[in-house]
């Protein structure tokens, strides 16, 4: 039997699917927790739950993306899998810790964007191994594709880190009325960044 045989992509892509599912329940569950006081307490949190929940469905429709295209599973991949199922199982935690008593804010807000943009790294990483012409993975029609969506993602990476700096979290602004650190801004400019490959394969571009 081949290796692929003992060794069905299909188990990992389900256990990553179940992972994938899980996280996004403990994210709901951990409202529960929460006992808001007035109409918009719950409108901030259940905003904060749909903040998170945009996050994960967007690395997962990312990550399924990838592995509908990639051909085969070698060594690399399937460490760099492994790690992103570690990413995505604590996402929920960090998430979590953000706005919980006694935790610091600055913090968690933090840890929770070097989880986030070490995740986006990984899909890098993939998208850059389907984008190599060297390695022929994918049609060559498809190798500019992958390496913008690998070049987006670095800059998501980047936004994501680069918000770790205090600057970031003691400089605040105004958004719908509300006070809250540039960081979370920077967070809110990746989903369009996260987009831009989808708005331009519509307009028929590579």
């Amino acid at each position: 039997m081949s290796r692929e045989q003992h060794h069905p992509r299909p188990r990992i892509e389900s256990l990553t699917d179940l992972i994938f599912g899980l996280a996004l329940s403990i994210g709901a569950v951990g409202l529960l927790n929460y006992r808001p006081t007035t109409a918009q307490d719950i409108a901030l949190s259940v905003g904060f739950f749909f903040f998170g929940f945009l996050i994960l469905i967007t690395i997962w429709l990312r990550y399924t993306e990838i592995m509908s295209v990639l051909p085969a599973e070698t060594g690399g991949t399937r460490t760099l899998n492994v790690f992103l199922l570690f990413l995505v199982a604590l996402e929920p935690y960090l998430f979590n810790l953000i706005g919980s008593a006694g935790v610091p804010e600055d913090a968690a807000t933090t840890a929770y964007a070097l989880d986030l943009g070490a995740i986006y790294a990984i899909l890098a990483g993939f998208n850059s191994l389907l984008g190599s012409e060297q390695r022929h993975l994918v049609d060559p029609s498809l190798y500019r594709r992958h390496r913008t969506i690998r070049n987006l993602q670095v800059i998501v990476v980047g936004f994501f880190w680069l918000s770790i700096l205090p600057v970031f979290f003691t400089t605040t602004t105004t958004v719908l009325g509300l006070t809250i650190p540039i960081r979370f801004v920077l967070w809110l400019l990746t989903f369009f960044l996260s987009r831009a490959t989808w708005i331009l394969k519509r307009l028929g571009r590579p």
